[in-house]
């Protein structure tokens, strides 16, 4: 008798795409939660690494327009713990680094270069040409130039209240840096933000 209430039971959820749906999302819910929750109470994946410190005003307009670019689609900020990415890269990505970045820049696939540990390898006039005419410095690549960033404003109007915001969600900036976000980045230019931003990565680690 069992076995048929069972198989009813079955056969019921089976047929039913919203009961089957519910469970699904009950299911992926309680997952989650067993993945995720934990990791919020580990000081390991809470507390910053020793020498990282928030982003200046400048290196924040620079991750930006990194991100606004889509930048972490080809270039990944997660060195994989296998021998032959610490080789090339350096020491393998760690939680406490990205910490204070919201959202953080890890990603899944890798098409340029590793960027993780990029800060300081090269000069700022590298960067420079390398943003504005990649192949002007890496024949081979296929990256697309972006010779706008050299023309565009930082929108000083904005740094601060964004500033603001990464505050309330736990990144220690002070009211001074706040109040003079906007006279940082006063006349600095897009190209100028995000070689700021590329030379300070991967620096603790180093």
């Amino acid at each position: 008798m069992s076995n048929n209430n069972s198989g009813l039971s079955h056969e019921k959820i089976e047929t039913s795409n919203f009961l089957m749906i519910v469970l699904i999302l009950i299911v992926l819910l309680a997952g989650g939660m067993v993945e995720i929750v934990p990791l919020f109470f580990q000081k390991s994946t809470t507390e910053p690494l020793q020498g990282i410190q928030p982003y200046t005003a400048l290196q924040l307009a620079g991750r930006d327009v990194f991100t606004r670019e889509g930048c972490y689609n080809c270039h990944s900020q997660m060195i994989r713990p296998f021998r032959a990415e610490t080789l090339r890269y350096g020491h393998y990505s760690v939680a406490g680094e990205s910490v204070y970045d919201h959202p953080f820049q890890w990603g899944s696939k890798r098409t340029g270069p590793d960027l993780a540990r990029v800060g300081a390898k090269y000069s700022d006039e590298w960067h420079r040409i390398h943003l504005t005419n990649p192949r002007d410095v890496v024949p081979e690549s296929n990256m697309p130039a972006y010779p706008w960033l050299g023309e565009n404003k930082v929108d000083e109007t904005t740094i601060a209240s964004h500033m603001t915001a990464l505050r309330r969600v736990g990144v220690p900036y002070t009211d001074a840096q706040i109040a003079g976000a906007a006279e940082e980045v006063k006349g600095k230019t897009e190209l100028e933000a995000t070689i700021a931003y590329l030379q300070v990565l991967g620096l603790a680690l180093k």
